[in-house]
């Protein structure tokens, strides 16, 4: 074979790789996400001149795909899931959210003047600013098996769990990692 096609086939095997590597990174490992709303306001910031937004640029944050394999999901995490069919109703679209998980399968999760109480016992929540808190005082009742309770950080801008219920199990898609964008925000949440 001369050499100009040796080379041809080297460098088509060569890109073909590197394309079927970022292809299964991004399909089982890792995916990118960008924060569309302020629902997630300050822990994760969306861009200006969305309502509630603190920032000019959306986060763009990386989710691992594979983890729920080998786990279960942890209360307190910020996970990337794929909203059920009522948020596209209620929520003025649906998609793929980014919520933070507060309730487990098997917890009573009710909310009272805007904090957040777990099986009778209020959640110490770091992350959610006293200006971010609603004053909604409601019983969700328990968490079904194979369900997650969803909020945002930012709970008097979040349509979550509260308005359109729990997420099955099926529809997580992995934990938030990492910030990767932009570069000052680079780190994980």
């Amino acid at each position: 074979m001369p050499r100009g096609y040796r080379v041809l086939i080297d460098w088509l095997a060569t890109v073909a790789f590197a394309l079927a590597l970022v292809l299964f990174v991004k399909t089982e490992v890792a995916n990118p996400y960008r924060i569309p709303s302020s629902s997630m306001e300050p822990t994760l910031h969306c861009a200006r001149p969305y309502p509630g937004c603190a920032a000019g640029f959306s986060d763009r944050v990386l989710a691992n795909r594979f983890i729920y394999r080998f786990r279960d999901p942890r209360r307190g995490e910020i996970v990337v899931f794929r909203a059920p069919e009522t948020a596209a109703r209620l929520c003025q679209g649906g998609g793929v959210y980014v919520k933070r998980l507060v309730g487990l399968p098997g917890d009573r999760i009710s909310e009272r003047n805007g904090v957040l109480y777990v099986n009778d016992r209020r959640m110490n929540e770091p992350y959610v600013r006293p200006e971010d808190r609603d004053t909604r005082t409601s019983t969700f009742g328990r968490v079904a098996e194979g369900q997650y309770f969803f909020m945002g950080d930012n709970r008097a801008a979040s349509c979550d769990s509260r308005t359109w219920g729990t997420v099955a199990r099926a529809d997580l898609i992995g934990p938030v990692f990492a910030t990767y964008w932009p570069p000052q925000r680079i780190g994980t949440p």
